[in-house]
């Protein structure tokens, strides 16, 4: 009886074990197939307007790498800094900068026009195309890229900041960020950073 005893406790163990080493395998084996950057899905497909009026998504650039900029023609530091860097990171590329698309997104698409930002961009790169857009439009873009922007609290005048993150995107043709550039990155580390991506 007490022999009954000991090979059932035994047996139990064995049992024990042999569960937790199953649940064990599925642990390691399940992870092994899951992939995770850790990181939230950030860029993607858009639709807005160019500074020629025309209607344009992201697949109308080709299949060329776009440098991207999300900020307003009316701001008076960062967003013609940014822009200036993107120029001259694609100066410094030389003839790779053709493979190299720049596009500067509006987040002020109230006084952003077409007309508007038809003047501005080509103060910065002659290949710069400015894009603006419906609100709707401008937001949709701004989400995908997780691009934070408000307007300033001022009082209600119709000259009036907007607060905006700044960081320029380098995308693949199919909207995936390849490598994002903080502010004030220099054209020399932008460049250099677009070269590896090439």
């Amino acid at each position: 009886m007490k022999n009954a005893r000991l090979i059932r406790i035994a047996l139990a163990s064995l049992v024990g074990l042999a569960v937790a080493a199953g649940i064990a395998w599925w642990q390691v084996n399940s992870a092994a197939r899951m992939t995770s950057t850790g990181l939230p899905p950030l860029g993607g497909p858009f639709t807005l307007v160019d500074h020629t009026g025309r209607t344009v998504t992201q697949a109308d650039f080709g299949p060329v790498l776009r440098l991207i900029y999300f900020g307003y023609t009316y701001c008076p530091d960062v967003c013609p800094t940014e822009l200036s860097a993107m120029a001259g990171a694609l100066d410094r590329l030389g003839a790779d900068g053709s493979r190299v698309q720049p596009l500067f997104i509006s987040i002020d698409p109230a006084r952003d026009t077409v007309p508007h930002m038809a003047e501005y961009v080509p103060l910065f790169h002659p290949r710069l195309i400015g894009l603006t857009g419906s609100a709707e439009q401008v937001a949709a873009a701004a989400r995908a890229y997780r691009v934070y922007y408000a307007k300033a609290q001022n009082g209600g005048t119709t000259d009036y900041l907007m607060d905006h993150s700044s960081f320029v995107y380098l995308t693949a043709p199919d909207g995936t960020v390849k490598t994002v550039f903080p502010a004030k990155t220099t054209p020399e580390a932008m460049a250099e950073g677009i070269r590896k991506q090439l």
